[in-house]
């Protein structure tokens, strides 16, 4: 197998297929391909008729339709992005179901800086993964009931933005940060693709094994160690209307943003609103 010449080049798919089935024996399924719609929606089809056996994971060096949290669309130049999504069958009750946001944010960075030694990573609640205050990674997770179980698929798909930051920050008027830059900055080598890849599935795996086991509690602690808004002040808003302002103040057992406004603490559920640090 051939290596690419620099840690941050997307190999070609079916060599990075190969690598990633080497690293993940325990997965059932793992494509990459050039180009998808969204590797999202084509693993939430798959999951609402297929009820073999998960985990999946498909990765793509382009899409066409993919999007973020709230539906938000968003572009990729091949090769600036590294773009997958990994398909798990969970066991939980349904109300249970949305820690798993917050989980995936929290898995994701913990991998990334286990890959990387560098402690400027952190999570904005629900779970962009950020290096110091800028976004390198999002995160968008569905859900949908497996057929002919009580359990359901949770599907976990994650861009990084691996390089041009400086580009992607100007067209979007805030900052972006990107892996060639926390490389850059970090103790260690340079991770290949491939590496990254298996450590985020690997690691959204593991989170949800917990998670089964011991519910979102016992992920608490850890959350707040990487939490970027803890103690910040922060304005919550819904569709750019400001509901409320106050103190970021963690996480609840299910994984809800706490926020202490003058009056008193309010709960912020994964999906309803953005959450913006103030400066």
């Amino acid at each position: 197998m051939s290596v690419p010449a620099s840690p941050l080049a997307l190999p070609a798919p079916d060599e990075l297929a190969r690598a990633l089935a080497a690293r993940l024996p325990g997965f059932q399924d793992i494509a990459w391909v050039a180009e998808t719609g969204s590797t999202n929606a084509d693993l939430m089809e798959r999951a609402r008729a297929d009820a073999g056996p998960r985990p999946w994971l498909l990765g793509a060096h382009a899409q066409q339709s993919g999007r973020g949290r709230a539906g938000r669309a968003w572009a990729n130049a091949v090769g600036d992005t590294l773009m997958v999504s990994c398909a798990y069958e969970i066991r939980v009750p349904p109300a249970r179901l949305p820690a798993i946001s917050p989980l995936a944010g929290l898995a994701a960075c913990e991998a990334l800086r286990g890959l990387s030694g560098s402690a400027g990573l952190c999570v904005k609640w629900p779970n962009d993964v950020q290096w110091h205050d800028a976004k390198l990674a999002g995160i968008l997770v569905e859900s949908v009931r497996t057929p002919g179980t009580d359990s359901h698929t949770v599907v976990i798909g994650m861009g990084v933005n691996l390089r041009a930051a400086a580009a992607l920050s100007a067209s979007l008027g805030r900052e972006v940060a990107d892996w060639s830059q926390v490389t850059a900055h970090s103790p260690s080598a340079p991770a290949h693709i491939a590496d990254i890849v298996a450590a985020l599935a690997l690691a959204w795996q593991d989170a949800i094994t917990e998670l089964e086991r011991d519910g979102f509690e016992a992920f608490q602690a850890r959350y707040a160690g990487l939490d970027a808004l803890i103690g910040r002040p922060v304005t919550v808003q819904d569709q750019g209307r400001v509901l409320h302002e106050g103190v970021a103040c963690g996480l609840d057992g299910l994984g809800r943003l706490q926020v202490r406004t003058e009056h008193d603490t309010i709960t912020v559920s994964v999906g309803e609103i953005s959450v913006r640090a103030r400066a």
